[in-house]
C-alpha cells in the first residue's frame, strides 16, 4: 500500500526523511515554500555527530558523500579570555570523525540529489479528519489531502498548531550575526586566531564566537543576555551609557550603529576579538527562542512533528542531527510497516519525546552556563563536554 506523504520542510529534517523513503521506492512530496533553494543564504556550519546525524546520512545511503565533503580539521575549538589569553585549545587527531562540520549548503544540496522538491509552496494551514485525509492549504488558495504531513517547517512551523497549541518563547539571550569573508587573505591574524574551526570568548553575561566555514568564509555571532526589545533603549537595557545622545534606540539596519553598539558592548575586550566585529560585513538580529523542553502532544492520526517544529532547542550542536535522525527513523518505520500507518507515528512519536526531552534539557542547561553572570561557567561546561 503506498500512502500519499507530505512534508512540509525543505531543511535538514525533511529532506533527510524524504531522501530515505525515497531510497526504499516510497513516494514522498516534498514541500517547501521558498521558490528555490538559493533563495536565501542557507545558514553557517553544523557539526554531524556519528550517532545522530551522520547515522541518518548512512541511513540515507550518503554516508560516504558526507566525509568527502565534510571538514574533520572544523572540530577544532579554541577558547580566549576577554584579555586575549587561550584557556583551551582543542584539536582533533587526524582519524577524528566523531563530529566533523559541513556548510548547510553543502548538507542541503546533498540531501536534495534526485528529490523532486515543489518549491515555493508556501503552507498557511494543516487540517486533519477531514474525509479525504489531511487537508494542507496554500497561501495560493490551493489546497490538496495526504495521508500523512510531516511538519519538518522549522522554529514557527504552520503545521504545529493541528497537533499543539505550543509556540516558542524568547530565552533571554540574543545572538547578532556577522561575516568575514575570504578570511585568510583579507584578515590573516583573523584566520589565525580562528584556526581550523572556532573561537570562543566569554565574559558576564556575553560572549563572542567566530565559526569556520568552508572557502574561508567566517561566522561571528555576538552573544548576550537582554529583553527581546533591547535596541529600543540601549542606555536602560544594555548600560551602554550613552546619554549624551537623546535617543538611545538602536536601527538594526543601521549596520554601522550596530557596530558601534555591539564594539561598546563588548568594550575593554583584546583588541584582536573585537576586530571580528570591526570587520564584520551585514548584522543579522537573531534572538533565541525555545519550545518547552517537554513539549509532546495528543497523538492526532495523519499529523506529526520533526525537528524543530516538534522540539525548538538552543543552538548548542544538537538540533539539526535529532532533526535528521528522526526522519531517517520515521522513514524507515514507514517504509517497513505500510500496513499500519498511524500506528508506526504513534511508536515514532513516543521514541521522539523521549529522546528529545533529555537533549532539551541538556542544551536548555547548557545555555545558562554559556552566557553567565560568571564566565568560568562556559569553561566548565565545556571541559564537560570536550574530549580530554
Amino acid at each position: 500500500m503506498r500512502h500519499r506523504i507530505a512534508v512540509i520542510g525543505g531543511g535538514p529534517a525533511g529532506l533527510t526523511f524524504a531522501r530515505v523513503l525515497h531510497r526504499r521506492d516510497h513516494p514522498v512530496t516534498v514541500l517547501e515554500r521558498d521558490p528555490a533553494p538559493d533563495a536565501r543564504p542557507p545558514g553557517g556550519t553544523l557539526d554531524l555527530h556519528e550517532k545522530l546525524g551522520q547515522l541518518a546520512l548512512d541511513k540515507a545511503g550518503l554516508l560516504a558523500e558526507f566525509q568527502a565533503l565534510s571538514r574533520p580539521e572544523g572540530q577544532a575549538m579554541r577558547i580566549l579570555d576577554t584579555d586575549g589569553t587561550v584557556l583551551r585549545d582543542w584539536q582533533p587527531r587526524p582519524d577524528d570523525r566523531a563530529n566533523p562540520e559541513i556548510d548547510r549548503g553543502q548538507l542541503r544540496d546533498l540531501l536534495l540529489g534526485p528529490l523532486d522538491v515543489q518549491w515555493g509552496r508556501g503552507v498557511t494551514e494543516v487540517q486533519p479528519g477531514t474525509r479525504d485525509g489531511v487537508l494542507v492549504r496554500f497561501a495560493d488558495g490551493r489546497q490538496e489531502t495526504y495521508d500523512l504531513v510531516v511538519g519538518a517547517d522549522g522554529a514557527w512551523s504552520r503545521v504545529r498548531p493541528a497537533v499543539s497549541p505550543a509556540t516558542p518563547h524568547y530565552t533571554g539571550v540574543t545572538f547578532v550575526e556577522t561575516s568575514l569573508d575570504d578570511v585568510d587573505t583579507r584578515h590573516p591574524d583573523l584566520a589565525r586566531l580562528i584556526g581550523d574551526g572556532s573561537v570562543a570568548a566569554y565574559g558576564v553575561n556575553r560572549a563572542l564566537v567566530a565559526q569556520r566555514n568552508s572557502g574561508g568564509h567566517v561566522k561571528v555571532y555576538a552573544q548576550f543576555r537582554a529583553p527581546l526589545d533591547w535596541h529600543t533603549d540601549l542606555d536602560r537595557h544594555l548600560g551602554l551609557n550613552r546619554r549624551a545622545d537623546p535617543d538611545t534606540s538602536l536601527d538594526l539596519a543601521d549596520v554601522e550603529a550596530v557596530r558601534s553598539s555591539l564594539l561598546a558592548l563588548y568594550d575593554g575586550w583584546t583588541a584582536p576579538v573585537l576586530d571580528l566585529l570591526r570587520h564584520g560585513t551585514a548584522f543579522v538580529h537573531r534572538p533565541l527562542y525555545v519550545l518547552p523542553v517537554s513539549h509532546t502532544w495528543a497523538h492526532v492520526p495523519g499529523v506529526t512533528l520533526l525537528g524543530d517544529a516538534a522540539h525548538l532547542m538552543p543552538p548548542l550542536g544538537v538540533g539539526a542531527n535529532l532533526a535528521m535522525l528522526e526522519g531517517a527513523e520515521l522513514a524507515e518505520s514507514v517504509a517497513a510497516a505500510p500496513g499500519d500507518l498511524d500506528k508506526v507515528v504513534r511508536a515514532f512519536e513516543e521514541q521522539m519525546w523521549a529522546r528529545a526531552g533529555r537533549w532539551a534539557e541538556i542544551t536548555a542547561a547548557g545555555l545558562e552556563r554559556l552566557v553567565s553572570p560568571d564566565p568560568t561557567e562556559a569553561l566548565a561546561f565545556f571541559d564537560e563536554v570536550q574530549p580530554s
